[in-house]
């Protein structure tokens, strides 16, 4: 049985905390990015089952650290931020698999369509904040999503016929979040 944090509302800290994906570019390579805009609840209850998560995170604040692909990946061939600004993550269930790792299903919503999404989770721990009276938590997420289930359907391709992008989508989430006593 692993240790919970002690029950209350935690606020995700993101100057401490990442939203990063994995995404196949051609053959070889993957292309790495994240979004810097984004916050999060995390709700810890009386037991893990008892827990949940909320996050949102702008569209508009994805970056891989190049201007024309962000410029890409904003428009409608794949986040289309004009007509979906927010991406949203909203916890189904929390289920324990053993030590400080779980399983977290949540409902993801991408370019307005939701699906679940299931989550490894792992627990990193707990201690004393920077200010007086505040405890932090460290958790990391981890998911595999298709982007056509979330209708991300740019099928651009080679004259081989291989992908420019592959479909598979690596999510991760890196979290430190605060509970004020």
């Amino acid at each position: 049985m692993s240790n919970l944090p002690t029950p209350g509302t935690y606020t995700v800290d993101p100057t401490h905390s990442n939203i990063t994906f994995v995404a196949r570019h051609l053959v070889a390579s993957k292309v790495r990015g994240s979004f810097t805009e984004f916050e999060g609840t995390i709700t810890i209850g009386d037991s893990i089952e008892n827990s949940s998560v909320t996050a949102t995170a702008q569209a508009a604040s994805i970056t891989t650290n190049n201007e024309m692909r962000d410029g890409h990946l904003k428009s409608a061939d794949f986040l289309d931020q004009e007509h979906f600004p927010v991406l949203t993550l909203t916890s189904t269930s929390i289920t324990p698999k053993g030590g400080d790792n779980y399983t977290m299903v949540a409902n993801l919503t991408v370019r307005g369509v939701t699906k679940p999404v299931t989550f490894d989770l792992e627990y990193l721990g707990s201690g004393p904040g920077m200010a007086p009276g505040v405890t932090v938590v460290g958790f990391e997420a981890r998911a595999e999503v298709d982007r056509r289930d979330f209708a991300v359907n740019f099928e651009g391709s080679l004259e081989n016929g291989s992908l420019v992008v592959g479909n598979r989508v690596v999510l991760e989430l890196a979290v430190e979040a605060a509970h004020q006593a």
